[in-house]
């Protein structure tokens, strides 16, 4: 069954008719995901392939049924196409967009606590359910439908790699999703963890960290407390020197806060099945699961 997207799903792009967005439209729709919209303002009555285009996400959701949204906009002006999504009644915003201001996300993290939106991102990769949806960028052909594993990753590239090493394993994904490695994101590792736990087909769970924050460690916290199904971590950055951004805005030490040893820690002492070795996941999950 997966969590959050399904067959039922039915996607507007928004900035359908940039680079970006025509080339993960074509591979979304080429995976079988519902494309039913795209919205550029100004170009409505245009096509992008045979998906209609239309100036807003409200005419998207009235006249084609959209109930999600993928977002390729530039980083200026996407706070203003989750609201505006968000305004239209969609239920999931998928944000691929980088760079998005920290205070446009706070404007946006605000308007949405009076809607029933779920944002997934900035600065993911998306979501996927194999064999049933993909909404965003990942690489289709490395995941393997039919579950049981659900994953969860800050890093995109990183989720790639696990899928990829479970694939390889014969192991199959329920859903596989990038959270986003932004300071302010949407969906959190906790938001996930209750949806996989509360999802019959998901047996278990991988758990991609990285440095910067405390979400490791809350979400350690709340496995301890909720989860009855194993979960396997792994966290990035263990050479990372403190003060320097690695790769996302959200991936810097500070102090004795947020280093990658004091994560794994703090995932052991909770129940947390760790592996601290990339290369060897795919192996060591076949022995947990």
């Amino acid at each position: 069954m997966g969590i959050f997207v399904n067959k039922d799903t039915r996607v507007v792009v928004q900035g359908i008719t940039g680079r970006e967005g025509q080339f993960h439209t074509r591979q979304c729709v080429l995976y079988g995901t519902q494309v039913v919209a795209g919205v550029t303002p100004g170009k409505g009555g245009q096509k992008m392939d045979a998906v209609p285009v239309f100036n807003t996400v409200k005419e998207a959701v009235e006249k084609a049924g959209a109930n999600c949204s993928l977002i390729f906009v530039p980083p200026a002006f996407c706070a203003d196409s989750i609201m505006e999504a968000a305004d239209a009644g969609i239920e999931l915003i998928v944000a691929i967009t980088e760079g998005i201001p920290v205070f446009d996300m706070m404007k946006v993290t605000s308007f949405l606590k009076s809607t029933r939106t779920r944002l997934v991102g900035p600065n993911g990769p998306g979501i996927i359910t194999p064999g049933v949806a993909k909404v965003g960028i990942m690489p289709a052909h490395i995941h393997k439908p039919g579950g049981p594993i659900g994953v969860i990753s800050r890093s995109g590239t990183l989720t790639y790699e696990v899928v990829n090493q479970l694939t390889l394993q014969g192991i199959g994904q329920t859903t596989c999703l990038g959270i986003g490695g932004d300071p302010v994101v949407g969906t959190g590792f906790i938001d996930c963890l209750s949806a996989f736990e509360q999802d019959a087909d998901t047996k278990g769970v991988v758990m991609v960290g990285e440095i910067g924050g405390t979400a490791e460690e809350e979400a350690a916290e709340f496995i301890n407390q909720n989860m009855s199904k194993p979960v396997v971590g792994f966290i990035a950055g263990l050479t990372a020197p403190p003060g320097r951004r690695m790769g996302h805005a959200g991936a810097i030490i500070d102090g004795s806060c947020g280093t990658a040893q004091a994560k794994i820690e703090a995932l052991r002492e909770h129940g947390v099945h760790v592996c601290e070795d990339l290369g060897t996941i795919g192996s060591f999950c076949a022995k947990i699961f």
